[in-house]
């Protein structure tokens, strides 16, 4: 793949993992308008390791704290706050592993790649989390998660496997709907995409580990660095905006979007 490809691809899938777009859903999009070639499994599995490494460098604190938990966790005690974090965190990435497998066994995860799909998830969901915005109450902080919670953010995160959903929007959506604050519900989220993109990163990495050659292996590196710094920036840009803005101007684009990919769809 030549540098320019590689740039757009990480670029996207860095600016919008976290935002609550759809990075899938631009992924998708991106040969499917553009005519550039599908970017294939090895590239993606690169961009999202240097996703994750950025979500696991903004929230370390968090992070450590939660691996601090698992040996507690692991002997039956969730007596402290690390343990909690552990315990929640892979209760609620159980929903997503459960229909990412039935997906991908029906087949039905390749059949939903379209731009009517995405139009129409892109559209839908943006309305979704538009109106649990507005309508939410902030009542919890991120202190406040219960089992009930995490398993019902799970839910929510499921869903997102559909493309152009967003897994951070749709989780997002969940916790606004269950009264999160908007910045500690959006802290929870990006702690949930931790163990559900090493899931995927791992078993995207073991489908395509005997494919890869050492071209595909320096295109990975080259890409996996320059998502790690798109999505560390717009990771750390859309968390202090949300100190002072809703989430509507990512409702604005993920609307006007929407209707756009509709219009193309359906013409």
């Amino acid at each position: 793949m030549s540098l320019f490809h590689l740039f757009i691809v990480a670029v996207i899938q860095g600016l919008t993992e976290f935002l609550p777009v759809s990075s899938s859903g631009h992924l998708i999009l991106l040969p499917n308008l553009t005519g550039m070639t599908d970017q294939g499994q090895v590239i993606d599995v690169a961009v999202h390791v240097g996703t994750l490494g950025a979500v696991i460098l903004y929230f370390w604190s968090d992070v450590r704290e939660a691996l601090f938990g698992i040996p507690r966790m692991l002997t039956g005690r969730i007596d402290t706050r690390g343990a909690k974090l552990a315990f929640l965190l892979a209760v609620a990435t159980v929903p997503v592993i459960v229909f990412g497998l039935i997906l991908k066994a029906t087949g039905l995860d390749d059949a939903m790649r379209s731009v009517a799909v995405i139009g129409w998830t892109m559209l839908i969901f943006g309305l979704v989390l538009y109106w649990v915005d507005q309508k939410g109450a902030e009542e919890k902080s991120d202190t406040d998660w219960t089992l009930r919670d995490a398993i019902i953010m799970g839910l929510w995160q499921a869903i997102a496997l559909i493309p152009g959903t967003s897994r951070s929007g749709a989780t997002i959506s969940g916790a606004r709907a269950l009264g999160y604050k908007r910045e500690d519900g959006t802290r929870l989220a990006m702690l949930m995409s931790i163990p559900t993109i090493l899931a995927s990163g791992l078993y995207l990495g073991l489908e395509v580990a005997a494919e890869a050659d050492a071209q595909a292996a320096r295109d990975g590196a080259i890409a996996a660095g320059m998502a790690f710094v798109a999505a560390l920036l717009a990771l750390t840009l859309m968390m202090r905006l949300l100190r002072s803005v809703s989430f509507t101007p990512y409702v604005i684009y993920r609307v006007i979007l929407g209707v756009v990919l509709l219009v193309i769809a359906y013409t």
